[in-house]
């Protein structure tokens, strides 16, 4: 119950995400600078980029999963562990990306 919550979650999150993308670049062909000055510091900001990362990580690993498991239903019966193998690979991965993250905001 709760992979199908953050599913939906982090798709809604990437569907924002997309969407301040195309309403900034629309006020910027608008002439609207300071609009899109301001829609960008809300995607820019570091909270942001971490949650789009951990959206588009768990989308796709979650993804995966499910197809894999559509894909071969004898193995329906392991998706206890096909979930918690899910979250061995999400963990390193986010891992890295907010310690690479942190590095470059550090160095400027």
């Amino acid at each position: 119950m709760w992979a199908w919550m953050i599913h939906r979650i982090t798709g809604a999150g990437m569907i924002v995400f997309v969407t301040l993308h195309v309403v900034s670049a629309f006020f910027v062909l608008r002439g609207g600078n300071d609009v899109a000055t301001a829609i960008n510091s809300v995607y820019e900001s570091w909270p942001f980029q971490m949650f789009i990362y951990f959206c588009v990580i768990f989308h796709a690993l979650n993804g995966l999963r499910i197809v894999v498991l559509d894909l071969w239903p004898k193995l329906m019966q392991f998706q206890h562990e096909a979930l918690w193998l899910q979250w061995l690979i999400i963990i390193p991965i986010y891992g890295l990306t907010v310690v690479l993250m942190f590095q470059r905001w550090l160095g400027g």
